[in-house]
């Protein structure tokens, strides 16, 4: 497990820019994270080690849960499942409709895993748990089952945990 001083250097490389992508939201900008190799090392190890051997593959939300997802399941030597938004894929198996704020959207993935495929859900945040939950639902629509869910980051005056309660995340802010 990542050290308490380790854990501390990730998170101070992750900056927040103010009133993006529109006024009142402080977003959370991982892009320096993910340009420091001992950094990125210590998310992922502590966004995996609780579940080591638990699951089969890795299933990671675009955009920014694919890049994480994809470290975790090369460290964890297991497979990776993208899960897309829609229209991405050329022949999505199953797809899952989810609120937003302004609206609904859509995540889609194939079924190139058998049956009983254990996966632990991977993403960048937790906010207010909607694309969480609807991947929480399109994993079983393509016979996996997920086993754990694992997130870099929860901002937790969102709720999101509401939604989807067994979620570890490394930083909560």
């Amino acid at each position: 497990m990542p050290t308490t001083e380790d854990l501390a250097r990730a998170e101070a490389l992750i900056r927040t820019i103010p009133d993006y992508p529109e006024p009142g939201v402080l977003f959370r900008d991982i892009t320096p994270l993910l340009a420091d190799a001992a950094g990125l090392r210590c998310v992922i190890d502590a966004m995996i080690e609780p579940f080591e051997g638990q699951f089969d593959v890795v299933a990671g939300i675009e955009a920014r849960g694919f890049l994480l997802a994809a470290a975790a399941a090369t460290v964890a030597d297991v497979g990776l499942v993208p899960i897309r938004k829609a229209g991405k894929l050329p022949r999505p198996a199953a797809s899952v409709d989810y609120a937003l704020e302004y609206g609904t959207a859509t995540i889609e993935a194939h079924d190139d895993i058998a049956p009983g495929t254990r996966v632990l859900l991977v993403d960048d945040v937790l906010a207010t748990g909607g694309t969480l939950q609807a991947a929480h639902e399109l994993v079983p629509a393509i016979g996996g089952v997920v086993v754990a869910t694992s997130v870099l980051m929860e901002l937790s005056a969102l709720g999101g945990r509401a939604l989807v309660p067994d979620t570890f995340a490394v930083f909560t802010a």
